[in-house]
């Protein structure tokens, strides 16, 4: 079914707006919520608490892509939840992601304005539409998608060290850049 069909039955009220939804996106937002969460059931949880959010959004919202706006919700919920969990003890995978990202990401940064936010959003998408198709690809899917380096390899038919070493010189690239648009200090 295409997405504007899936939107039109979520406006509609149609119960069969998430039976779609689940058809079409159920993996992708499992992939997404897994490389976040370690916990079956809290993956679970939380995609039934994606579906929820969507359908609570739609209307008054009508995203286009459809995949995005889901994944993005799914993603923020994966990473509340990892919060939530991570206060209640440290650990899991995702931890070495967000090291990794630490030194690049001013995140002891004053953003206290929604304007300096998009500031900063708008550096890393000057970032990324500069980097190559490839490294872009790479960069997205270990830092947005949270894919492990055996993941990317596999995806990129490529040596895992390697990989590690692209990303580090992108994670290096990108602090460059922040340094020098002044994100960071």
């Amino acid at each position: 079914m295409e997405d504007c069909s899936i939107v039109s039955l979520f406006t509609e009220r149609s119960e069969q707006a998430i039976e779609e939804l689940n058809r079409k996106y159920e993996p992708v937002i499992k992939k997404i919520v897994a490389n976040i969460l370690s916990n079956r059931l809290d993956v679970e949880e939380c995609v039934n608490d994606t579906y929820l959010r969507v359908w609570n959004s739609i209307p008054p919202q009508k995203p286009d892509p459809l995949v995005s706006y889901v994944c993005k919700i799914a993603r923020n919920l994966a990473l509340d939840r990892y919060r939530a969990n991570r206060a209640e003890k440290r650990g899991g995978n995702f931890d070495l992601i967000l090291d990794e990202m630490e030194e690049c990401i001013p995140s002891g940064m004053d953003v206290e304005t929604e304007y300096d936010a998009k500031e900063l959003t708008a550096a890393i998408n000057r970032f990324l539409s500069g980097l190559s198709r490839d490294d872009r690809f790479l960069f997205v899917r270990r830092y947005w998608y949270g894919d492990s380096i055996s993941d990317l390899a596999t995806m990129t038919d490529g040596n895992g060290n390697r990989i590690s070493v692209r990303l580090f010189r992108l994670r290096e690239k990108l602090k460059k850049t922040l340094l020098k648009e002044g994100f960071l200090t």
